[in-house]
């Protein structure tokens, strides 16, 4: 009788725990579906009409969104406000070390001559304002580490495969610390890229 009474306990607790990983993954999934409806509404946008591009993690932006709010809210103003046509190259303030922009503009490289990179405590929105090129994404699990996590420069760099993305001025990318990225791959035709890059801080 001990015996029997064992086997059902051990049977029920398996059956527990069946149900316990299954509620889980539905869980997963209704916030993954939530955040990818959140992402579809635009509320974050605020009249911001670029489009955002397919690749973004939408999981991870609605979970950054909501707990630095303000701080996003401030990256798109200035995405959305700001003259980037007439903008000159250089670095721009936005809240102090929450959030700031840099603009650049010259030649994208050959594909050889560019790198996968990712980084820890920066978020990347990347915007092609003039010209385009093409921009690599892969999850850093799929890439191979060529030079570790560097905390001076926020950095890591990779080898490895992704999927290319065409940067235009229609869009924009963000790339979050679990994506690889690989910018600045030269487009026939588009000798020159005017470029901008907003780094917003990462909530741990």
């Amino acid at each position: 009788m001990k015996q029997l009474a064992a086997y059902k306990n051990i049977a029920l607790l398996t059956v527990l725990l069946l149900v316990a990983g299954i509620v889980n993954a539905q869980q997963q999934e209704l916030t993954t579906k939530s955040a990818k409806t959140w992402v579809k509404s635009r509320i974050w946008a605020n009249g911001l009409k670029l489009k955002l591009n397919s690749s973004t993690n939408n999981l991870e932006f609605a979970k950054q969104y909501a707990a630095n709010k303000a701080v996003w809210d401030k990256a798109f103003e200035f995405l959305r406000e700001r003259n980037l046509d007439q903008i000159a190259p250089g670095k721009y303030p936005i809240d102090g070390d929450n959030v700031y922009a840099s603009v650049t503009e010259g030649p994208s490289k050959e594909f050889e001559q560019s790198a996968w990179e990712s980084h820890q405590n920066y978020i990347d929105l990347q915007y092609v304002i003039k010209g385009k090129e093409k921009i690599g994404v892969a999850p850093i699990e799929s890439l191979t580490v060529t030079k570790p996590y560097d905390p001076a420069k926020d950095g890591a760099n990779y080898s490895g495969e992704g999927k290319c993305y065409t940067a235009t001025p229609d869009e924009f990318f963000l790339f979050f610390p679990s994506d690889g990225h690989r910018p600045n791959i030269k487009v026939d035709g588009y000798d020159k890229v005017k470029k901008l890059v907003i780094k917003i801080k990462v909530v741990k």
